[in-house]
């Protein structure tokens, strides 16, 4: 058995399962607030809180995720929690007001807040060792270019047949979803290695829910999620305000490209040469890209902000969810990729609310300003929380071996 095999066919079987849920997810996270503003005559406000909602129910239910895969096993939760997360796909057809989209995207928000981790720890186990910043790279590389077919057919069909096609469309990617991740007969070496013996009178403990290791890149990518929530959000809206709304697709277009181009150099460089390496400059390049967004008059600058903003949201991802899996014992990390996407939640949330807020006061260009500096303020948590702490610790370790 070759145990350095990256590509094997359940390592593929989960990644395009993880592809069409995040398919799912963001063509609705990108034609909802059309859908919303349009089609039920809502606010951006509320177009911003059908998001809010939908990620308070991932915020909720993602740090059981791993408690109930330690507890039932990675293979029944996948396959529990993809099968949800397409009937509550399904029940967007039968929406016929504003408070009962609220009710659905709660249910599907939780949903797949479980299916997402679970999946993720899946393909995170079955990887080899010495190859996870590759193969994570790679994995969510699937989910990076969900991140861009999404929007682009969600305002695509929006656009041409309407939001019930585009409601059936999600439906159908939750149903594929479904079948790949339930046919990955493949137990994962994070599953097979060391199961830790769960009391099942113990009393539940925050620890059971929560690895502590991956809170500061966590943290991290709570910000970035926080500024990046105001990209997928509000994007349509805004190039619809700026009267470019037929680019708006294009725009998405360019930041895939400039996601997928780079990211196998990514891969090699985090397992490589390190993180820090890359982070830096993706902060810059990502905070820039926000900037000429903000500044998006004409269709050129907008495409050209897309790959910008590709380019240096593309290659921060990968790296801060492979800093939190490394963090962890190989038998928590299943509670570190649950903490990383619950923080990264939260951030979305949040920013979602809280951006739509400032937008209806002050406008869309002042809200993409803000969201470069909050990406900028990203490093100064970075350093501080991650580099400044992981240089400390390289010091004492040489400190200690020198003395020995």
């Amino acid at each position: 058995m070759n145990t350095n095999k990256l590509w094997s066919a359940d390592f593929i079987k989960i990644c395009l399962s993880s592809f069409f849920l995040f398919f799912a997810f963001y063509t609705l996270a990108t034609a909802l607030s059309v859908y919303v503003t349009n089609g039920l005559g809502g606010s951006d406000t509320q177009a911003g809180l059908s998001m809010t909602v939908f990620v308070i129910a991932s915020v909720l239910l993602r740090p059981f995720a791993g408690q109930l895969m330690t507890r039932y096993g990675e293979r029944k939760i996948v396959i529990i929690s993809l099968l949800l997360f397409l009937l509550f796909s399904i029940a967007y057809l039968g929406v016929f007001g504003y408070a009962m989209l609220l009710l659905v995207r709660f249910f599907h928000g939780g949903t797949f807040a479980i299916a997402t981790t679970s999946t993720n720890t899946t393909a995170i186990g079955i990887i080899p060792e010495h190859r996870k910043g590759e193969g994570i790279s790679y994995f969510s590389l699937f989910m990076s270019l969900a991140m861009v077919i999404g929007p682009f057919v969600g305002l695509t069909i929006t656009t041409h047949g309407g939001f019930t096609a585009m409601f059936a469309l999600c439906a159908v990617c939750a149903l594929i979803a479904f079948i790949l991740g339930a046919s990955t007969a493949k137990k994962s070496a994070a599953a097979k290695a060391e199961q830790p013996i769960i009391k099942t009178k113990s009393k539940l403990h925050w620890r059971d829910l929560v690895e502590k290791k991956a809170v500061p890149i966590a943290l991290s990518g709570f910000v970035v999620a926080f500024a990046y929530s105001g990209l997928v959000t509000f994007m349509s809206v805004y190039a619809h305000e700026q009267a470019i709304d037929q680019y708006a697709s294009y725009f998405f277009v360019c930041f895939g490209i400039m996601i997928v181009l780079p990211r196998p150099l990514v891969g090699k460089l985090l397992d490589r040469v390190g993180e820090h390496v890359i982070v830096y400059p993706s902060i810059v390049i990502f905070a820039i890209g926000m900037l000429l967004l903000s500044q998006a008059s004409s269709p050129v600058i907008l495409l050209v902000s897309g790959a910008v903003i590709g380019l240096g949201y593309g290659a921060l991802l990968p790296c801060f969810q492979t800093i939190a899996v490394l963090a962890a014992p190989a038998h928590r990390r299943g509670l570190a990729t649950a903490t990383f996407y619950l923080l990264f939640d939260l951030g979305y949330g949040i920013g979602s609310y809280t951006l739509g807020s400032l937008a209806s006061s002050y406008g869309y260009s002042v809200m993409y300003v803000l969201c470069a500096i909050i990406i900028a303020l990203s490093s100064v948590i970075y350093f501080t929380l991650h580099h400044k702490r992981k240089r400390l610790l390289a010091t004492l370790d040489d400190n200690a071996y020198s003395s020995s």
